[in-house]
């Protein structure tokens, strides 16, 4: 299980190589959400998002002999690009295991970063993890697992070190901190983190309609799956249920979800554009749209919400600037 020494770890092997991604607001954002929004621009994080992170920690605390046996990851593309990057800066060969529908975009950079990648029909109902496995076992591959990995894990809590003391140098000490959740990776990576820290901001997850395993998972005390496993363009944060290790995490440590529509993920994505000056992926907006679209199931006078990821395709994006902007 991961543990707040492990992010105080994690954060000493990504220091001079991970970016401290900037804390942005704008007036605007604040009227439309009737309070101060912090935006956490995890966009701008080397391959686009918070998972070069939990990459980057998971491979630098392998063996040498793991790395010379090379790595296997699954993922729809974000955590796919955080290992391969992580995995290219080590000399490590990586397998990306990645379902055919994924943004081409994503695709094509897990390519470019050296990575070889293996396709599934996650459509037509094939499981990713027996593959990953088998593929794991055949060809003597680590597996690294997106969110149900103790480094992973790590690696993405030092997010939540720079979230508190950004939050402190801005004069917010209190609220809650809404994070685009998929398998709850970077929602319990930060929780852990700000407990450990003894900070009083809360985290709570954010997801989008249909696949809000997470906040009924809270509702209800016990895991909850989704019914479908694609067909949302929140693509990012699909996933069928919580993991094994954040599941524990998250009921012990953040407050409830919030669900948001695709519309309301596409304006954010427009909004975080026209008004922040960063572009956002339609998973990586759903906390923001929880933010600036959900005041009502928010305290406080200031609220975080992270920006995950800005892994778009062209087309979706410029969907949400002809919709919204």
């Amino acid at each position: 299980m991961s543990s707040f020494a492990m992010i105080q770890s994690a954060a000493k092997r990504l220091q001079g190589h991970a970016r401290v991604t900037p804390m942005l607001s704008s007036p605007f954002l604040d009227e439309i959400a009737g309070r101060r929004v912090l935006v956490k621009a995890e966009c701008l994080q080397h391959t686009g998002s918070f998972k070069f992170r939990g990459g980057w920690a998971a491979i630098t605390a392998l063996t040498a002999e793991a790395r010379a046996g090379g790595v296997i990851a699954y993922s729809s593309g974000n955590h796919a690009q955080g290992v391969a990057a992580a995995a290219k800066a080590h000399g490590v060969a990586a397998v990306i295991l990645m379902p055919a529908d994924a943004p081409r975009l994503k695709i094509e950079n897990t390519r470019a970063l050296g990575a070889e990648v293996v396709l599934y029909d996650r459509a037509g109902g094939e499981d990713r993890d027996a593959i990953g496995l088998e593929l794991a076992q055949t060809r003597g591959l680590t597996l690294i697992k997106p969110y149900d990995e103790p480094e992973v894990i790590a690696g993405q809590g030092t997010a939540g070190l720079e979230i508190a003391d950004q939050a402190a140098n801005l004069g917010v000490e209190t609220g809650d901190v809404l994070v685009c959740c998929g398998g709850g990776g970077l929602t319990s990576g930060v929780a852990l983190a700000l407990e450990g820290l003894g900070s009083s901001l809360r985290v709570r997850p954010a997801e989008p309609e249909g696949f809000d395993d997470v906040t009924r998972s809270l509702a209800s005390g016990q895991v909850e799956t989704n019914a479908a496993v694609s067909g949302s363009i929140c693509d990012a944060i699909l996933t069928p249920a919580p993991g094994e290790l954040t599941f524990p995490l998250l009921q012990r440590l953040c407050g409830g979800g919030i669900v948001v529509s695709e519309e309301e993920a596409l304006r954010a994505m427009a909004l975080a554009f026209m008004r922040l000056k960063i572009v956002l992926e339609p998973g990586g907006a759903v906390s923001l749209a929880a933010a600036l679209f959900h005041p009502d199931q928010i305290q406080g006078d200031a609220v975080i919400a992270i920006a995950t990821g800005g892994n778009v395709d062209t087309a979706v994006f410029q969907r949400a600037l002809s919709s919204y902007a």
